[in-house]
C-alpha cells in the first residue's frame, strides 16, 4: 500500500483548510454534475433513444401491449447490463424514468467507484474524484454506451475489493473476484476486460517490487483468470456470442483521440480542455511534483501498450481503443500522487480542474435542454403513423460516422426507433445485433432490418425509387417504396425529395415525416 505520508493536494499531516476547501468544491461538483440526467425524460445522446426503444421492447415482452415485430430471444451472452435490470426496475416506474435511473446509475457507479479505489489505495480521497467528474460527459459517454458506462463503474469497485482483501485470506478474495467477474461479464464484456488487465498489472508489478514471488503471482493470476476463463467456456458450449466478427484498426486515429475525447459535443473545447490537462499533467511530472507509485506505473504502461495495439473495432464493438482512455484516467489517479509547492499552486489546480468540469458541464446542458423539444415533437408525430406499420429513416445528405464531427446533430440519429413503443412500427435501425441485444426482428420483417446501423441518405432513397440504385445499394432499401409505409428525413427540412411518392405529414426543425404512397 501507499505510505499515508504520500504528499497531496493538501498536507494531511496539519489542519489546513485548502483540503476541506476542495472537499466542498468536490462534493458540489458532483452535485451538479448529474443534473442534465436529471432534467432531461430522454439525454441527447447518440444511441439512448435506440436503448430505450429497446426498453420498451423488453418491459413489454409477453403483455398484450408487446410490438408485433419484435421477438425477445435471451442467450448467453455478455453486454447486458440494462437490459436485465431496466425491465425490472419499470415494474415500480415508467420505462423512460427506469432507464435514466440506470444512466444516472451508472454515472454514480463511476465517480463512487473512482473515490473508492483510491480510498483504498491511498486511504484518502484526493485526485479521483476530479478526474471521475472531469471524464463523466467524455466522447464514450456522450456517445451512450450506457452498459459500457455501468460496467466501467462496476470495474472500479470490483478493482477497488481486490485491493483491499489484497492481503487477507485468498478464499475471500477468490469469491470477490468471482461476483465482480459474472457481474462484469454480464454488464459489458470491455470493462471485464479493464477489470482483469487492471488487476493483472498490478500483480506483475509486485513481483517486480519484491512484494511476492513468481509463483505466488502466478497463483494469483491463475485465479483472477479461472472464473472468467469458464463463463466464456459456457458460453461457447451453449454457442453464445460477444458481439459480431469483424476487426478493425484505424490507427491513423489514435493520436486524435486524447483531443477529442473530453467533449463530444464541442471539438474546440474537447482539444483546447484537451490540451489544457495533457500540458498540465506533463508538466507536474516534469517538476516531479505528480509521481506514479510503482503499480500504478505498470498500470499506466499496459494501458498504454494496449491502446496502442487494441483494433478500433473488435468483435463488432467499435471504437474500443477510444474507450481506454477514460479507463485510465479514473484508475489512475489512486495510483499517483500530487505535491504542490503553494497555496497559491494548489488554489489554481482546484480552480482549473474545476472550470474544466464546469465548461464540459455547460456545453452538456447547451445541447441537451433544447432537444427536449425535439424528442417531443418526435413523439407527437408517432400520432400520425398507423399502428403496427414499417417506419424507415432517412437524412439529408450523407453526414458520415459521427465520431469525426461533433455531436450535437446526432442526438435524433435513432430517435424514430421510439415509434417501435409509441406505434408498434417496425424500425430498421433498432440495434439487434446477435451477442449484444436480446431482441430480434421476427421473421416476417427480418430481410428489411438491419441490426446496426443509421440513416439512409435520402438521396440514395430518391435514387432507387427513380429506377436507378447504385450497385452498392443495401438490400434492406433495394425495395423501400414498397416495403414501408413512412419515412423519417433527418436533419434541417427541404423541399420534398420525391413529390409523387411522399407525402408531407409532419415538420419540424430537425425532421420531416412522409407517408409513402405505393405505385398504381
Amino acid at each position: 500500500m501507499v505510505s499515508s505520508s504520500q504528499p497531496t493536494l493538501t498536507d494531511p499531516a496539519r489542519p489546513d483548510p485548502d483540503r476541506a476547501v476542495a472537499t466542498i468544491v468536490l462534493a458540489l461538483l458532483a452535485a451538479v454534475s448529474f443534473v442534465p440526467v436529471l432534467l432531461t425524460p430522454i439525454p441527447a445522446m447518440v444511441d439512448y433513444p435506440n436503448h430505450l426503444a429497446r426498453m420498451y421492447i423488453l418491459s413489454q415482452n409477453g403483455t398484450p401491449g408487446a410490438n408485433p415485430h419484435y421477438e425477445v430471444t435471451w442467450a448467453f451472452y455478455p453486454n447486458l447490463g440494462m437490459d436485465l435490470l431496466v425491465p425490472q426496475l419499470a415494474r415500480l416506474m415508467s420505462v423512460e424514468n427506469a432507464t435514466r435511473l440506470f444512466l444516472l446509475l451508472s454515472q454514480v457507479l463511476i465517480v463512487t467507484g473512482a473515490l473508492l479505489l483510491e480510498r483504498v489505495r491511498k486511504r484518502r480521497v484526493h485526485l479521483a474524484g476530479f478526474a471521475a467528474l472531469a471524464f463523466l460527459y467524455c466522447l464514450p459517454f456522450s456517445w451512450g454506451f450506457v452498459n459500457f458506462e455501468f460496467g466501467l463503474g462496476l470495474a472500479l469497485w470490483g478493482i477497488a475489493a481486490y485491493l483491499m482483501l489484497a492481503e487477507g485470506p485468498w478464499p475471500l478474495r477468490f469469491a470477490a473476484n468471482l461476483i465482480f467477474v459474472a457481474a462484469l461479464y454480464v454488464a459489458h464484456f470491455f470493462s471485464l476486460g479493464i477489470y482483469g488487465a487492471t488487476l493483472g498489472l498490478f500483480e506483475l508489478s509486485r513481483i517486480r517490487q519484491g512484494q511476492t514471488t513468481f509463483a505466488v503471482a502466478a497463483a494469483r493470476l491463475g485465479a483472477l483468470a479461472v472464473p472468467a476463463l469458464a463463463l466464456l467456456a459456457i458460453m461457447h458450449v451453449t454457442a453464445g456470442a460477444i458481439g459480431s466478427e469483424g476487426n478493425s484498426w484505424f490507427v491513423g486515429f489514435k493520436p486524435i483521440w486524447p483531443l477529442r475525447i473530453m467533449n463530444g459535443y464541442n471539438l474546440t473545447i474537447a482539444a483546447v480542455t484537451g490540451l489544457v490537462l495533457m500540458t498540465a499533467l506533463l508538466f507536474a511530472a516534469r517538476r516531479g511534483v505528480l509521481k506514479l507509485d510503482p503499480a500504478g506505473l505498470w498500470i499506466a504502461i499496459g494501458f498504454a501498450l494496449l491502446y496502442l495495439v487494441i483494433p478500433s473495432k473488435l468483435f463488432g464493438t467499435s471504437f474500443v481503443d477510444l474507450r481506454m482512455i477514460p479507463a485510465a484516467a479514473v484508475i489512475l489517479p489512486a495510483f499517483c500522487s500530487l505535491s504542490l509547492p503553494s497555496r497559491a499552486w494548489r488554489m489554481g489546480a482546484l480552480a482549473a480542474i474545476s472550470g474544466i468540469i464546469l465548461l464540459n458541464l455547460a456545453v452538456v446542458l447547451a445541447v441537451w435542454l433544447p432537444y427536449r423539444a425535439d424528442y417531443a415533437a418526435m413523439i407527437a408525430s408517432f400520432r400520425k403513423i398507423d399502428r403496427g406499420s414499417r417506419v424507415l429513416v432517412g437524412s439529408i445528405g450523407d453526414n458520415g460516422d459521427p465520431p469525426f464531427a461533433d455531436l450535437t446533430s446526432y442526438p435524433m440519429y435513432y430517435a424514430p426507433t421510439l415509434a417501435v413503443h409509441y406505434a408498434d412500427a417496425f424500425v430498421p435501425n433498432l440495434f439487434t445485433e446477435t451477442g449484444k441485444q436480446p431482441v430480434r426482428p421476427r421473421e416476417a420483417v427480418r430481410n428489411i432490418a438491419v441490426p446496426y446501423g443509421g440513416p439512409v441518405p435520402s438521396s440514395l432513397l430518391a435514387a432507387i425509387a427513380m429506377g436507378q440504385p447504385p450497385a452498392d445499394a443495401p438490400q434492406f432499401v433495394r425495395t423501400w417504396d414498397r416495403d414501408f409505409d413512412y419515412l423519417y428525413v433527418l436533419g434541417s427540412p427541404a423541399a420534398n425529395p420525391l413529390p409523387d411518392r411522399l407525402e408531407v405529414l409532419e415538420t419540424s426543425r430537425r425532421f420531416v415525416l412522409y407517408r409513402i404512397r405505393r405505385k398504381p
